[in-house]
């Protein structure tokens, strides 16, 4: 179930939820502004960061039926979290957009610490263009921090044997993305190609 409108001419609202049998679950629930002006948007509540270039994308959206491997490696279907994200794109003729979270890092790699206080942090840079009207590009680089405690798992060893893991202590990830699309005339709608 997804809902979204503009609230009023200063925010807008987004909640994607889940039904399944007798239960709901929240797995975005949103405001974001659009009156700040000078490229500046806030969005706070539960969303998908905006690291790397698949991560806001939904399942429903992929370009294939799993996400690509890096991604389903590093956090199944993405990172989530709970929190404040600020953006800012500048006001240039190449696409160059700037951004900040923080948030409660409950989610892998982090964990729920049971604590008050900021558990994870992200830094994002993404610039991009057009070359002439069927080709377009984007790339990025961003960090993303996050607190673990206990932080269970599990593992095969050499013998195949299955052993226990836990993680204690801070989890950093650095990230780049490239991604360069085709389509006629900008119209991805009868051929198209993406190199990511």
């Amino acid at each position: 179930l997804v809902l979204a409108a503009n609230i009023d001419p200063y925010f807008r609202g987004y909640l994607n939820a889940v039904l399944n049998n007798d239960t709901v679950g929240v797995e975005e629930a949103w405001f974001q502004t659009l009156a700040l002006g000078n490229g500046l948007t806030i969005k706070g509540g539960r969303f998908r960061s905006g690291i790397g270039y698949q991560n806001e994308q939904h399942p429903h959206a992929w370009d294939f039926a799993t996400n690509n491997l890096m991604y389903e490696t590093l956090f199944g279907e993405g990172y989530g979290n709970d929190g404040l994200q600020l953006r800012w794109v500048a006001p240039t003729d190449l696409f160059t957009e700037l951004g900040t979270e923080i948030g409660r890092g409950s989610n892998f790699p982090g964990t729920d610490r049971n604590a008050n206080g900021v558990g994870s942090y992200a830094l994002y840079g993404h610039i991009g263009g057009d070359v002439g009207d069927s080709h377009s590009w984007r790339g990025g680089v961003s960090y993303l921090s996050t607190r673990a405690a206990d932080r269970s798992g599990m593992l095969a060893d050499f013998g195949g044997t299955q052993v226990d893991t836990s993680f204690d202590g801070d989890s950093r990830t650095w990230m780049a993305d490239f991604v360069w699309k085709w389509a006629p005339h900008g119209n991805p709608n009868v051929n198209n190609f993406k190199f990511a």
